[in-house]
């Protein structure tokens, strides 16, 4: 099992993923969709994504630059599309921060898999979050890996309006293939 924490597959340049040089410097975007993250969560779960004594800036930042875990963002559009990638996610995925945010979200999913990230983000949306969750996942390059104890939840203002879904996973396992084909 592997951690985004002191993972040397996350900094390691050499197996042909994007190394942090490769990687749009942040916090890209609107502040404002960070702090949408970071508040929706804490709002739906009564826990911080950021250590506790941070600035709003300082906050921001660290969400996209050093949290030791992979967040995900996604619009609320008829075929959503990423609106936000952490470096850990954008390291883990292995697209860039340009390719991330024009990537519909289902293709983070094999399409056998579509199913069931869509009952999740169903369920997600009729009770706010979920949590717990395990999925299998799909690189750009190909390689699948299952995300674990990962963390959904509606992104809504404080007027209550839906701006999309996040998702935080701390921890990824790559499948093990035999030679014979996948695990």
């Amino acid at each position: 099992m592997s951690s985004l924490l002191g993972d040397a597959r996350l900094t390691d340049a050499h197996d042909g993923r994007p190394d942090r040089n490769e990687l749009h410097h942040g916090p890209p975007g609107d502040p404002a969709l960070s702090r949408l993250i970071l508040s929706s969560y804490e709002l739906l779960t009564g826990s911080s994504l950021v250590p506790s004594g941070m600035g709003d800036i300082e906050a921001v930042g660290w969400l996209y630059e050093a949290a030791p875990f992979c967040v995900l963002a996604h619009d609320t559009a008829s075929d959503p599309r990423f609106v936000y990638a952490n470096e850990a996610a954008q390291r883990c995925f292995e697209y860039s921060w340009a390719e991330f945010t024009t990537l519909p979200s289902r293709l983070s999913a094999e399409a056998p898999n579509r199913t069931e990230r869509q009952s999740l983000l169903d369920q997600v949306a009729r009770q706010g979050y979920a949590s717990g969750y395990r999925g299998l996942r799909i690189s750009r390059s190909g390689r699948r890996f299952w995300i674990e104890d990962g963390t959904v939840w509606q992104m809504a203002d404080a007027g209550g309006t839906v701006h999309g879904q996040a998702a935080v996973f701390p921890r990824w396992q790559d499948v093990v293939t035999d030679g014979r084909g996948p695990a």
